[in-house]
Protein backbone atom coordinates (compact mmCIF):
# COMPACT_ATOMS: atom_id res chain seq x y z
CA UNK A 1 0.00 0.00 0.00
CA UNK A 2 1.56 3.28 -0.97
CA UNK A 3 0.05 6.20 1.07
CA UNK A 4 1.46 9.32 -0.37
CA UNK A 5 0.95 8.85 -4.42
CA UNK A 6 0.22 12.77 -5.03
CA UNK A 7 2.20 14.83 -2.85
CA UNK A 8 1.44 19.09 -3.11
CA UNK A 9 4.65 21.13 -2.42
CA UNK A 10 3.77 25.10 -2.02
CA UNK A 11 6.81 27.35 -2.74
CA UNK A 12 7.21 31.45 -2.81
CA UNK A 13 10.71 30.91 -4.00
CA UNK A 14 12.28 31.87 -0.93
CA UNK A 15 15.39 30.36 0.50
CA UNK A 16 12.97 28.47 2.93
CA UNK A 17 10.42 26.87 0.41
CA UNK A 18 13.58 25.86 -2.16
CA UNK A 19 14.71 23.80 1.11
CA UNK A 20 10.83 22.24 1.62
CA UNK A 21 10.63 21.83 -2.40
CA UNK A 22 14.01 19.67 -2.11
CA UNK A 23 12.88 17.52 0.78
CA UNK A 24 9.31 16.93 -1.04
CA UNK A 25 10.72 15.79 -3.95
CA UNK A 26 13.00 13.73 -2.55
CA UNK A 27 10.06 12.20 -0.21
CA UNK A 28 8.39 12.07 -3.99
CA UNK A 29 11.08 10.36 -5.77
CA UNK A 30 11.47 8.11 -3.11
CA UNK A 31 7.66 7.16 -2.84
CA UNK A 32 7.32 7.23 -6.75
CA UNK A 33 4.30 9.86 -6.45
CA UNK A 34 3.11 12.78 -8.60
CA UNK A 35 3.97 16.58 -7.55
CA UNK A 36 2.18 19.80 -7.74
CA UNK A 37 3.70 22.56 -7.20
CA UNK A 38 2.04 25.62 -5.92
CA UNK A 39 2.40 29.13 -5.81
CA UNK A 40 -0.53 31.83 -4.84
CA UNK A 41 0.01 35.39 -5.06
CA UNK A 42 -1.37 37.03 -2.02
CA UNK A 43 -3.68 39.11 -3.42
CA UNK A 44 -4.59 41.36 -0.14
CA UNK A 45 -1.18 41.97 0.22
CA UNK A 46 -0.55 43.56 -3.12
CA UNK A 47 -3.98 45.55 -2.25
CA UNK A 48 -2.40 46.52 1.19
CA UNK A 49 0.57 47.78 -0.02
CA UNK A 50 -0.16 49.29 -3.27
CA UNK A 51 -3.37 50.71 -2.23
CA UNK A 52 -4.26 51.65 -5.96
CA UNK A 53 -1.11 52.78 -7.07
CA UNK A 54 0.67 51.12 -9.75
CA UNK A 55 -0.78 47.96 -9.46
CA UNK A 56 -0.50 46.40 -12.83
CA UNK A 57 3.09 46.82 -12.36
CA UNK A 58 3.57 44.96 -9.29
CA UNK A 59 1.04 42.32 -10.45
CA UNK A 60 3.19 41.79 -13.42
CA UNK A 61 6.58 41.52 -11.24
CA UNK A 62 4.38 39.16 -9.08
CA UNK A 63 3.76 37.00 -11.86
CA UNK A 64 6.83 36.68 -12.90
CA UNK A 65 7.80 35.88 -9.30
CA UNK A 66 5.40 33.52 -9.11
CA UNK A 67 6.71 31.77 -12.24
CA UNK A 68 10.49 31.76 -11.30
CA UNK A 69 9.46 29.98 -8.40
CA UNK A 70 7.47 27.33 -9.85
CA UNK A 71 9.78 26.61 -13.03
CA UNK A 72 12.86 26.69 -10.32
CA UNK A 73 11.57 24.27 -8.37
CA UNK A 74 10.06 22.37 -12.01
CA UNK A 75 14.22 22.22 -13.16
CA UNK A 76 14.67 20.29 -9.79
CA UNK A 77 12.62 18.15 -10.11
CA UNK A 78 13.67 16.93 -13.63
CA UNK A 79 16.65 16.75 -12.36
CA UNK A 80 16.04 14.86 -9.70
CA UNK A 81 13.40 12.67 -12.53
CA UNK A 82 10.55 13.46 -10.20
CA UNK A 83 6.81 13.79 -12.37
CA UNK A 84 5.66 17.33 -11.49
CA UNK A 85 3.12 19.53 -12.26
CA UNK A 86 2.86 23.25 -11.64
CA UNK A 87 0.00 25.85 -10.81
CA UNK A 88 0.30 29.82 -10.39
CA UNK A 89 -2.71 31.64 -8.47
CA UNK A 90 -3.43 34.85 -6.77
CA UNK A 91 -5.73 34.44 -4.14
CA UNK A 92 -4.82 33.77 -0.44
CA UNK A 93 -2.07 31.38 0.40
CA UNK A 94 -3.71 29.22 2.88
CA UNK A 95 -6.63 29.00 1.74
CA UNK A 96 -5.89 28.10 -1.74
CA UNK A 97 -3.13 25.60 0.22
CA UNK A 98 -6.23 24.03 2.13
CA UNK A 99 -8.55 23.85 -0.94
CA UNK A 100 -5.57 22.13 -3.25
CA UNK A 101 -4.99 19.82 -0.12
CA UNK A 102 -8.20 18.05 -0.97
CA UNK A 103 -7.04 16.43 -4.11
CA UNK A 104 -3.40 15.29 -2.37
CA UNK A 105 -2.32 13.17 -0.11
CA UNK A 106 0.56 15.21 1.80
CA UNK A 107 1.70 18.55 1.85
CA UNK A 108 5.58 19.33 2.10
CA UNK A 109 6.17 23.14 2.79
CA UNK A 110 8.39 25.71 4.60
CA UNK A 111 8.01 27.66 7.98
CA UNK A 112 9.23 30.34 8.45
CA UNK A 113 9.51 30.17 12.35
CA UNK A 114 8.41 33.41 12.97
CA UNK A 115 7.35 33.86 16.92
CA UNK A 116 6.21 36.39 19.41
CA UNK A 117 4.69 39.92 17.59
CA UNK A 118 5.91 38.89 14.06
CA UNK A 119 3.89 35.89 14.15
CA UNK A 120 1.02 37.80 15.77
CA UNK A 121 0.96 40.43 12.90
CA UNK A 122 1.96 38.72 9.79
CA UNK A 123 -0.37 34.98 11.23
CA UNK A 124 1.18 31.79 9.73
CA UNK A 125 0.28 30.00 6.50
CA UNK A 126 2.18 27.19 7.34
CA UNK A 127 -0.36 27.11 10.89
CA UNK A 128 -3.69 27.54 9.25
CA UNK A 129 -2.52 24.80 6.98
CA UNK A 130 -1.74 22.88 9.57
CA UNK A 131 -4.99 23.00 11.17
CA UNK A 132 -7.63 22.97 8.41
CA UNK A 133 -5.50 20.73 4.99
CA UNK A 134 -7.68 17.37 4.42
CA UNK A 135 -4.42 15.71 4.47
CA UNK A 136 -0.87 15.22 6.52
CA UNK A 137 1.31 18.26 6.40
CA UNK A 138 4.67 17.89 6.53
CA UNK A 139 7.10 21.40 7.67
CA UNK A 140 10.45 21.73 7.24
CA UNK A 141 11.90 24.66 8.73
CA UNK A 142 15.53 25.51 7.62
CA UNK A 143 17.96 26.66 10.52
CA UNK A 144 19.06 30.68 10.47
Amino acid sequence: MQWYRKILIPTDGSKYAQNAVTRGLYIAKRLNADVTLLTVIDVKATVSLQQGLGVPDEYAYQQKAAEAAVEAAEAVAREMGVRATSIVKRGSPAYDIIEESKKHDLIVMASRGRTGVARLFVGSVAEKVVRFAACPVLVVKTPE
